[in-house]
């Protein structure tokens, strides 16, 4: 195929664009796969579109558009009709519409229906020709949708190369070949191919992840053993001032056998929120330290690696285990202080974030690595931590449950240790749909909380500073102002993650201390914040979070004896209820898993992390079950030896660019 820089359109600025996104080569495009589709093929009424509806409509431009000019900002507006109905559109920051909409013109367009306090609207609708499937792709500021399109079409027109999978294999389970499969994903006929076109693009990539994992795993097999008594895990859970749960002791057993095998470590710690894993993980770190061996705990956030210091200096220190703190944001001394003491080995216990893994720390014996919130780092960062060790135990803590035939898929090298109970004294959060007549009560619920000295979280999904059309959601900074008003005379927080660490740190430390009644916040309080005060979640624009996400979050409350609650703000669907019908993780992470996907289990793609676009794109569990019996059959028969010799090199030279798959080829 031609190089980028051939492509019409694509000078150096869109190439550094582009280069930003990953995408460096050919190849690289032609596998950024749409993010959706827009089906013009079978257009509504504009008198069926409703609150919420993302759909394609039909009608006539009634009247002449007008552009509007408020405050800095402009925006056209026109009203589309037919003889059903009508409904108004507006463009924002999009003048020129005018120009290209006239009275009594027909047109086609695509968009959301949100309700203003005017009535009903369509945001930004795009104008589109009529009975086609258009690809989406992921917004890239500079470079159109057209661009995109026009360049993928030229770059598959040309395309010739080698199917990743054998064509034996592809016939066996009757999957499209390849370059078909690109040109229907991206340029689809029909929605039926056009599916077996995602399952064939997803079916390869989960093969092939399976087999960079397999051939990395190979390679992690001797380590030093380390001479821990099994006694010591009893030492460890005695010294605690409450009674361990028989999933933790189960969970520290099993660590403790792979910390004296000569195999190194490679175990993933699931459990649902509140479970108990970092006790799990403070039970291995004293185990390595009373061996002799250095460990380090890296957290996603420095609010985190404080907590977990805190509590480890309680749990561990009175125990004779030395631990300190490692972060980016400390000062220079302290940052050179602590270098020197995790050098040293003063430190038996290096807790912190990525800074951890910067190339000016070294460790005096590192023998176990533990990450927290696995989803959260990309495998390439647990990878740099995992060197400074040579080839030390893995423990991976995960807070999100994982339905396990994902998890064997994704973390097909790791041991798993499932903590199933929760500690004594967690309450269920007993969970709501709230609708936005409900409002006013909802206030009137934490007004009577408050009184009686329990705390609120309010979770908004933007920050405030955003420039989004979609007014109808809600953005963090504007609900603190909003709820000084409706909770009055309430004390009202706000944290994001935009905000100073000082400024973070003293909103959390006067929310501990009761000096605030409700925070208001972003998804930064997600991991790891303990206020067992706090009894309410309100999570608004609740369906803009995926379930896993919603259960973390409404894991924040629930922490003391007194009963929680969980108000999500949205209208009801079926994804929600399942949050309102069980408090299982697992069974909720299965679900999510069916309604959106694996490759939008875990929110957002962090830096690093595989990139399985076509992943993105597939719902179907048994799709997930279905590769993992491929791979074991290829992998382990001799009759399949050539096949699993073509996926193997496939895998490589897929995953060697990026050092993706635990940075070894």
């Amino acid at each position: 195929m031609r190089e980028l820089v051939s492509i019409k359109g694509f000078g150096p600025k869109r190439l550094e664009i582009l280069a930003k996104h990953n995408i460096l080569t050919s190849n690289d495009l032609i596998n950024t796969l749409p993010v959706g589709y827009r089906d013009t093929t079978h257009p509504l009424s504009p008198a069926q579109m409703t609150e919420g509806t993302q759909s394609c409509f039909e009608g006539f431009i009634r009247g002449k558009p007008v552009l509007h000019r408020v405050r800095g900002m402009q925006w056209v507006s026109a009203t589309v009709a037919d003889e059903c109905g009508q409904i108004r559109c507006m463009w924002f920051n999009q003048p020129w519409i005018q120009d290209r909409l006239y009275d009594t013109q027909k047109v086609t367009l695509y968009g959301r229906c949100v309700r203003k306090k005017t009535g009903l609207f369509i945001i930004n609708p795009t104008i589109e020709i009529p009975g086609r499937i258009t690809p989406v792709y992921a917004s890239m500021p500079g470079i159109g949708q057209k661009l995109l399109s026009d360049a993928i079409q030229l770059l598959l027109d040309e395309y010739d190369e080698p199917d990743n999978l054998p064509e034996s294999l592809c016939k066996r389970y009757n999957l499209l070949d390849r370059h078909r499969a690109l040109v229907e994903v991206h340029f689809p006929t029909d929605f039926n191919i056009l599916a077996q076109a995602k399952k064939r693009l997803a079916f390869e990539e989960l093969l092939l992840f399976q087999a960079g994992i397999a051939g990395a795993a190979g390679e992690r097999s001797k380590t030093q053993a380390l001479p821990i008594e099994t006694e010591w895990v009893e030492e460890f859970f005695s010294s605690l001032p409450f009674e361990a749960t028989h999933a933790q002791r189960r969970a520290a057993l099993e660590i403790a056998a792979d910390l004296k095998n000569t195999r190194a470590m490679a175990r993933m710690v699931q459990g649902d929120v509140g479970c108990g894993k970092t006790l799990i993980a403070f039970c291995a770190l004293f185990l390595c330290a009373k061996a002799g061996g250095q460990g380090a705990l890296m957290v996603p956030t420095e609010i985190l690696a404080a907590q977990h210091l805190q509590s480890a200096v309680q749990t561990l220190g009175k125990m004779g285990i030395t631990c300190g703190l490692l972060t980016g944001k400390m000062a220079a001394s302290e940052r050179r202080r602590a270098r020197e003491a995790i050098a040293s080995g003063e430190w038996q216990v290096a807790i912190g974030t990525h800074a951890l893994i910067s190339e000016n720390v070294e460790f005096a014996n590192l023998r176990l690595v533990i990450t927290d919130e696995q989803h959260r780092f990309g495998v390439r960062q647990r990878t740099r931590l995992e060197g400074k060790g040579g080839v030390p135990h893995v423990l991976v803590m995960s807070a999100t449950p994982i339905p396990r035939t994902l998890s064997l898929v994704l973390y097909g090298d790791l041991d798993i240790s499932i903590v199933d109970e929760l500690p004594p004294g967690r309450t269920p959060v007993r969970t709501r749909i709230v609708s936005e007549d409900k409002r006013d009560g909802m206030y009137r619920f934490i007004r009577a909380q408050a009184s009686e000295g329990r705390q609120t979280y309010v979770v908004c999904p933007l920050v405030g500073e955003e420039n989004t059309p979609d007014d109808h959601l809600r953005s963090a900074a504007q609900e603190k102002i909003e709820l000084e008003t409706a909770l009055a005379p309430l004390t009202v927080g706000l944290i994001h993650g935009k905000m100073s660490k000082q400024g973070k740190e003293e909103t959390l430390e006067a929310f501990y201390a009761g000096k605030m009644d409700v925070l208001v916040s972003t998804t930064v309080i997600e991991v790891g914040v303990n206020v067992p005060n706090a009894t309410i979640m309100v999570i608004e624009n609740a369906e803009r979070f995926g379930l896993a996400q919603l259960h973390q979050l409404r894991g924040r409350v629930g922490r003391g004896s007194q009963e929680s609650w969980c108000f999500l703000m949205a209208e009801p669907n079926e994804r929600l209820r399942t949050l309102v019908s069980t408090n299982d993780g697992f069974e909720v992470a299965q679900k999510d898993l069916e309604l959106r996907g694996a490759g939008e289990f875990f929110g957002t793609r962090q830096h690093g992390e595989p990139e399985m676009p076509a992943l993105m794109l597939v719902s179907d569990a048994q799709l997930l079950a279905q590769t993992r019996d491929v791979f074991l059959e290829i992998s382990r028969n001799d009759a399949f030896k050539d096949e699993y010799a073509a996926v193997k090199r496939a895998a490589m030279e897929r995953f060697a660019r990026t050092g993706q798959i635990f940075g070894r080829n």
